[in-house]
C-alpha cells in the first residue's frame, strides 16, 4: 500500500483529518520562514490529539544545529527527523539522536541521486528550488516524474512537490514511488489545509497504489 505523509500540519482540523483518513505520517515544520511553521510546543499539542502509534510524527528541520533538534525533542517525541542539509549533517544527526533521519533531496538530474553509501534512512524527493526562491525545497514545483522512475530503491522514499488529489495517481504510476508527501496541494489558501482535500488526496494515493508493481 502506498505510504502517505501530510506535511505542514498546523491545526486541529488538519491533524484530525490526517489521522481519520489513516495517513502514515504527519509532518510538523520547525522552520520559521514557512507559512506552516509551528513551535515544538504547538506540535506537541497537536500530536496529543491522536494517541495511537499512527500517524507517525515527523519533524522537518532546515540545516539544524543539535541544540535546535534537542529542544524540539524535549517537547514532542518525534519518530523521524526530516532534514534539509548536507549528507554529513544527516549522518551526524542519526548518531546524536538515535532515530531515523530522512534526507530532503532536490533532484534535477540523476547526478542528484544519493550515493550508495549515503547514511540517510530514507528520502523525500522533489524538484530543486526555483530561481529566486526564499525557502528550500521544490516550492510546490512538480518534480521530473520520468527521471524519478529511475530513483534508486534501496531505501524508502517519498515523492513530493506539486502533488494534489487530481494528479497523485499519475505521479505514482510514472515514478513507481513507494510513497508521497503533500503540503500545499491539500490547501485552500497558503498554509491553510483542507480536511476534505487531505482525505481526497489519501484516497487517491491509496487507490493508485494497488496498480503499482
Amino acid at each position: 500500500m502506498t505510504l502517505v505523509k501530510i506535511c505542514g500540519i498546523n491545526s486541529d482540523a488538519s491533524m484530525d483529518a490526517a489521522a481519520e483518513a489513516q495517513a502514515d505520517y504527519v509532518g510538523f515544520v520547525f522552520f520559521p520562514a514557512s507559512p506552516r511553521f509551528v513551535t515544538p510546543v504547538e506540535a506537541a499539542m497537536l500530536s496529543r490529539r491522536q494517541q495511537g502509534a499512527t500517524p507517525r510524527r515527523v519533524g522537518l528541520f532546515v540545516n539544524p544545529g543539535f541544540d535546535e533538534v534537542e529542544i524540539s525533542l524535549r517537547e514532542i517525541s518525534l519518530d523521524i527527523l526530516q532534514v534539509y542539509g548536507n549528507a554529513a549533517l544527516v549522518a551526524a544527526l542519526r548518531v546524536r539522536f538515535g532515530r531515523p533521519v530522512w534526507h530532503q533531496l532536490g533532484v534535477a538530474s540523476a547526478a542528484d541521486f544519493p550515493a550508495p553509501d549515503d547514511h540517510a534512512d530514507g528520502y523525500v524527493v522533489e524538484a530543486r528550488p526555483p530561481p529566486g526562491a526564499t525557502r528550500p525545497g521544490g516550492n510546490a514545483v512538480q518534480a521530473d516524474w520520468p527521471l524519478l522512475a529511475g530513483f534508486p530503491g534501496a531505501k524508502p522514499w517519498l515523492l513530493a512537490g506539486g502533488l494534489r488529489p487530481g494528479n497523485v495517481a499519475e505521479a505514482l504510476r510514472i515514478t513507481g514511488a513507494p510513497g508521497v508527501d503533500v503540503s500545499s496541494g491539500v490547501e485552500t489558501a497558503r498554509g491553510w489545509k483542507s480536511p476534505a482535500l487531505i482525505k481526497s488526496f489519501i484516497a487517491a494515493a491509496r487507490g493508485a497504489g494497488t496498480d503499482i508493481p
